[in-house]
């Protein structure tokens, strides 16, 4: 399904890649743009003196992450992509309600006490519930503090306007009733409601398809839970009842009996070079008979041509604001980037202060070279070295002998003093042992520290590059060009050689853009109407004349069950597959055809190959981030 997602950017991001592994479409049109307001004085002493803080939504705690490096503050979300939201950005203590607010305010009367101290609520500045009036109820003291502001559009995105205009889209996202508010409000302004109704509004909750009550959608659908996971799983749902409606439909048609099948047409030849010029000049003459006849009745701009008078202009073509698309794109990976150099930063230099004093403290105390220490072993080995015995014949006079008892007294002491010695060293060495082992503990941990910090950059560049692939894709699918979506794989591609691979494959394509695949289905018509024509015609002169006016009026067949391989048959099977999506399968059929049909097929193959190209390029690139995050992991 080709699905219009109206988040902001950085929702937007994420949702469109859920919905690419789940191989839908994605068509990014935000219709906010998110902007991070400064802390009030007061909101760091406030947060400091909270027993925990409320979360109601993913940009609530960006916000919150950008206000304060406190990380340990207990979190309460409103739901689990919220919650995942504070997880990734440090957060360690947080809890989802897994619902809407009023699952929030039962999780909080469930979890805390109102004596306990008061709660901070860190939101938008436009809000769908006021959690101090609903928990205030209970007893609660809740500080509501408004850290980021979404920014209405004042138009619809050019990717939503381009999809609309040509009917591209099945589906439609609504997150809250502003965002389906603001909807109704540009498609109203741009004249585009009457395009909706083949789309199907998918909301997260009854109240936020509320405001697009009077939109002519096909059908308006609410996701089981108000969680982003239950409007996947309805995406989900809804193409695959769309694919089993298809398969019912096929089978109801081929329940009758099959027509009879037509009867072969003889193809004469031979007729010379006067009777085909006659047929030629009479057919020619009921032509434009026909054409003068009903030319009253044709539109006013095909008379305008017919007659000579003008030129009709071509249709603008949307332009993308590509400064913006860039800039947001920049602040995806930017954001991500710093968040996590930020917080690794400041882990990283009190590892390095606890190590450089630890490695001063086993400096200054190694156990070989403490004067103090050296004198006590000196003393030691002294004590156990004296003599016992009288020294021998022929040495000098020993002094006199000590009596007996002062003797005894005085080994008794020296034996005392050789263990308290002993013990000490004992002690000492133990004491740097340990020291040592701490050491090599704080540089083993600022080992790890450098490798997550390498994670962290890695996975912030593989999302980065998965928000330039959801662009690029966009352009694909509008046929408009991306040489600004594609400068943004520049910063991202040094030192890896598939991203640079990838940007110069798309780069002959990036300035003009390519055919999108509608367009190349509108045009195939008339160039199989073309090739037909270059087919029956031989080199003969009548042949020639004859193959010109089938190229003005000519009958072929259509459907994937033509059977045979002439050049009828394939052009019928090619135009079927374009149909179902399959261009890959459609080009592979035109490429067969005869030779005298390059004339008329050579300038659509070229556009649909270079359509080809790119997508594949797209496809690698989007499988190249996906690797990297799994590498990360």
């Amino acid at each position: 399904m080709r699905v219009l997602i109206t988040r902001p950017e950085r929702e937007a991001v994420t949702l469109a890649t859920a919905l690419s592994q789940r191989g839908h479409v994605p068509v990014i049109a935000p219709l906010f743009r998110l902007e991070i307001l400064h802390p009030p004085a007061d909101f760091s002493a406030s947060l400091a003196a909270c027993q925990a803080v409320l979360l109601t939504s993913a940009n609530g705690a960006r916000a919150l992450a950008e206000a304060s490096e406190q990380r340990g503050r207990p979190i309460l979300s409103v739901g689990d992509t919220t919650a995942a939201t504070a997880e990734g950005l440090g957060f360690n203590a947080v809890t989802s309600a897994a619902g809407d607010g009023a699952a929030l305010v039962e999780l909080v009367r469930q979890r805390l006490d109102p004596k306990a101290g008061p709660l901070v609520h860190v939101g938008g500045v436009d809000l769908a519930l006021d959690l101090g009036e609903a928990l205030s109820r209970h007893g609660f003291d809740v500080r509501r503090f408004a850290l980021y502001d979404a920014r209405a559009e004042s138009v619809l995105p050019d990717s939503a306007r381009a999809a609309l205009q040509a009917r591209a889209l099945d589906a439609a996202t609504f997150f809250s009733p502003r965002a389906a508010s603001q909807f109704a409000k540009l498609v109203g302004e741009a004249g585009l409601a009457d395009s909706l109704r083949s789309v199907t509004a998918i909301g997260i909750s009854p109240a936020a398809l509320a405001p697009l009550g009077k939109l002519p959608f096909k059908a308006t659908v609410s996701a089981a839970r108000p969680t982003r996971q239950a409007v996947l799983d309805e995406i989900d749902r809804l193409a695959e009842a769309g694919v089993q409606g298809q398969a019912i439909m096929s089978d109801a048609a081929s329940s009758p009996p099959p027509p009879p099948a037509p009867p072969p047409v003889q193809v004469r030849r031979g007729l010379g070079v006067f009777g085909a010029f006659v047929i030629g000049l009479v057919t020619a003459v009921i032509v434009l008979a026909g054409a003068v006849i009903s030319l009253p009745f044709w539109p006013e701009q095909v008379q305008v041509l017919w007659r000579g008078q003008a030129v009709i202009p071509p249709a603008p073509t949307p332009a993308l604001d590509l400064q913006s698309v860039q800039a947001a794109a920049n602040a995806v990976a930017n954001a991500a980037v710093e968040t996590a150099r930020r917080d690794l930063t400041a882990r990283l230099d009190d590892l390095e202060k606890r190590l450089r004093a630890m490695s001063a403290v086993a400096a200054e105390k190694p156990t070989g070279s403490d004067p103090a220490v050296a004198e006590l072993r000196s003393r030691v080995e002294a004590l156990e070295g004296r003599p016992a015995a009288a020294p021998p014949t022929g040495t000098p006079a020993a002094p006199p002998a000590m009596p007996a008892g002062e003797a005894d007294k005085e080994i008794a002491v020296l034996r005392a003093e050789i263990t308290t010695l002993h013990t000490a060293l004992q002690a000492l060495d133990q004491s740097v042992t340990g020291q040592r082992e701490q050491t090599k503990a704080l540089g083993d941990a600022l080992g790890a520290r450098n490798t997550g910090e390498q994670k962290a950059l890695v996975a912030a560049r593989a999302s980065a590059v998965i928000g330039v692939a959801a662009r690029l894709s966009a352009a694909l699918d509008s046929g408009l060009p991306f040489a600004a979506d594609l400068t943004l794989l520049a910063p991202l591609a040094q030192g890896d050689a598939k991203l640079t691979e990838v940007a110069a494959a798309l780069q002959p394509y990036a300035q003009a853009g390519v055919a999108s695949r509608a367009a190349l289905a509108a045009s195939f018509p008339a160039v199989a109407k073309a090739a037909l024509a270059d087919d029956v015609a031989d080199d003969s002169f009548g042949e020639r004349l004859l193959g010109k006016v089938r190229g003005i009026v000519s009958l072929r067949r259509v459907g994937d069950d033509v059977p045979g391989d002439s050049a009828e048959a394939k052009l019928a099977r090619a135009e079927a597959a374009l149909d179902a999506g399959d261009l890959a399968k459609a080009v592979d059929l035109v490429k067969s055809l005869p030779p005298q049909t390059a004339r008329a097929t050579s300038a659509w193959l070229a556009r649909a190959e270079a359509h080809l190209a790119a997508k594949r390029a797209i496809d690698a690139l989007a499988a190249h981030a996906v690797s990297l995050l799994g590498a990360v992991h």
